[in-house]
């Protein structure tokens, strides 16, 4: 069947071309006689007498967006109003690319701080380095009170225009000042996209945007002719997206003609099946994917597809379980609707939306990272009800998320990282250890001389323990190397790149390690043989 027109996306990053005439308030509505409800001139009191009476005057629309919060927020978790300057971003998010400088900034410390400039971009070209404090935009100079946001706004502009700043740097007694060309700047779905080891190919998807099948198959090809015949597909912290670019992106793994996902809900356009369109590259060489409690939505549709197939092996935790459809509507007035119009369900037949009825358990479902997450989570029993079955006949499970065939719990932790992370004292160090090093090598060991330099500059600069004091906690933690990796990662990140923070990242993370361990079994599971699925399993659904 061909795929359908209608555009169901995903999260509430999400856009569609559907429009609501006239905006929410276009028309005034009257409760019918026989209905016994409030009607809208009671809303209306109720506007009037705040606007009257409230002790400090109250912006209208503030007011309303209130009101329409509230009132969605009682439906489910994910139906939701955007704001205009919300819907704006979403919307530029979505496209994949704004107008910009290209770094990515952060507020550190009270002060606006550049964490990576963006390669290839007019901030990388000019010199942007990462510890950079922005002190000032033109010819104002920036608080302490400033915000991110406030800044980020700032920084954008129409292309083609120049914005000035000014910078102050580590080993740099005066400010450095720069006058930089806003550029298109691409918002990249594919992260990191590098071999791991001989053969293996790692590639990172952030999210699912217009652009992430166009991102993955070019960083497909580039890493076939580095010599990839594995691939580590990662999906953790996905929190999802465009439904069409999960259709995309399965469908460089599955054979053309493989049901992707369905949808259903109370209206006859609601229900879609969506099948592998074979439009785009595919691969068929052994897939481990990876995911966790930060996967969502169309994280959870690729790797339910994959796993319902048989493609290859879904590794790590236990995903978010959202089954849940957004139709996002634009309103007239610049803000958008994301309304949840139907239930998703993968292949076999899952519905893997997970219970919200605690709505602040649903959103904050605690650490599945940890052990005591691990053990309410990760390892909870199943169910019968719960059973279905792949396209092989192997068991999998609709139980609040997509279970991973192979579960790898990420519970190694360290009270000294935390209490140094918390103080960014990695990523101060690294930019100040590397303007006294500016030679220092990739694949950085940490020596104990460069351990002992990093505690004696938390002591200096932190003014939170002594160096000593440092040196014995350290000692004492089972997990001390999580804080040489730290050091370590900060410094090939400052120096190299994210592309090399992140290779740092993966020589210390243990679901990817395991990850590689697994391709054999990815294999086989890849080469049963398989049953032809009858369409009467959604019957059940």
């Amino acid at each position: 069947m061909n795929r359908p027109k209608s555009r169901f996306l995903f999260a509430l990053a999400l856009i569609a071309g559907a429009t609501l005439a006239g905006g929410a308030f276009a028309g005034k509505l009257h409760a019918t006689p026989e209905r016994e409800a409030p009607s809208l001139d009671e809303y209306a009191d109720i506007l009037t007498t705040l606007s009257d009476w409230a002790p400090e005057p109250i912006p209208p629309d503030k007011i309303v967006y209130a009101s329409i919060h509230g009132m969605l927020g009682r439906l489910d978790p994910h139906t939701a109003f955007l704001e205009p300057d919300e819907f704006s971003a979403m919307k530029e998010k979505q496209h994949g690319s704004f107008y910009g400088l290209g770094i990515q900034i952060q507020k550190r410390m009270g002060k606006i701080t550049v964490i990576s400039p963006m390669e290839g971009t007019p901030a990388y070209r000019m010199g942007v380095r990462a510890g950079d404090i922005i002190t000032h935009i033109g010819d104002e100079e920036l608080k302490d009170d400033v915000s991110t946001e406030d800044v980020v706004r700032k920084l954008r502009g129409p292309k083609g225009t120049a914005v000035t700043i000014r910078l102050r740097r580590v080993g740099f007694p005066e400010p450095i000042v720069m006058t930089i060309t806003r550029a298109e700047i691409p918002t990249k779905s594919v992260r990191y996209a590098f071999m791991l080891e001989p053969g293996v190919g790692y590639i990172m998807l952030s999210d699912f945007t217009h652009t992430s099948s166009k991102e993955l198959y070019e960083a497909i090809e580039k890493l076939r002719k580095q010599g990839m015949n594995k691939l580590l597909f990662d999906l953790r912290g996905n929190p999802g997206g465009v439904l069409e670019q999960a259709v995309d992106v399965t469908d460089v793994f599955v054979p053309k003609g493989d049901m992707v996902v369905y949808t259903k809900g109370r209206t006859a356009s609601s229900a879609q099946e969506y099948y592998a369109p074979g439009d785009g590259p595919h691969i068929d060489l052994p897939l481990v994917v990876l995911v966790n409690r930060g996967s969502a939505s169309a994280s959870e549709i690729v790797a339910g597809a994959i796993q319902d197939h048989d493609r290859g092996l879904i590794v790590g935790q236990r995903t978010w379980g959202k089954g849940l459809v957004q139709s996002v509507y634009t309103l007239s007035y610049g803000a958008g609707l994301a309304l949840t119009t139907a239930r998703y369900y993968t292949p076999s037949g899952r519905w893997i939306q997970r219970d919200y009825t605690d709505l602040l358990a649903y959103v904050n479902p605690g650490d599945p990272d940890s052990v005591a997450g691990a053990q309410t989570g990760d390892e909870a029993p199943h169910g019968e009800s719960a059973v279905f079955y792949t396209d092989a006949g192997r068991i999998v499970y609709a139980q609040g998320g997509i279970t991973p065939d192979v579960i790898v719990k990420n519970d190694r932790d360290s009270k000294l990282l935390q209490q140094l992370l918390a103080r960014y004292a990695f990523f101060n160090f690294a930019v100040d250890w590397l303007a006294r090093h500016p030679n220092a090598s990739a694949d950085l060991e940490i020596t104990p001389e460069i351990r002992q330099e990093f505690f004696q500059f938390v002591e200096n600069s932190a003014k939170y323990s002594t160096a000593a004091d440092l040196q014995k906690a350290y000692d004492e933690d089972p997990n001390r190397a999580l804080v040489d990796l730290a050091i370590r990662i900060e410094i090939e990140n400052a120096k190299f790149g994210p592309e090399a923070g992140r290779r740092a990242f993966a020589s210390g993370d243990p679901q990817i390690q395991k990850a590689l361990t697994l391709f054999g079994e990815a294999s086989r599971v890849a080469s049963l043989p398989k049953k032809k699925r009858e369409m009467a399993v959604k019957a059940g659904g």
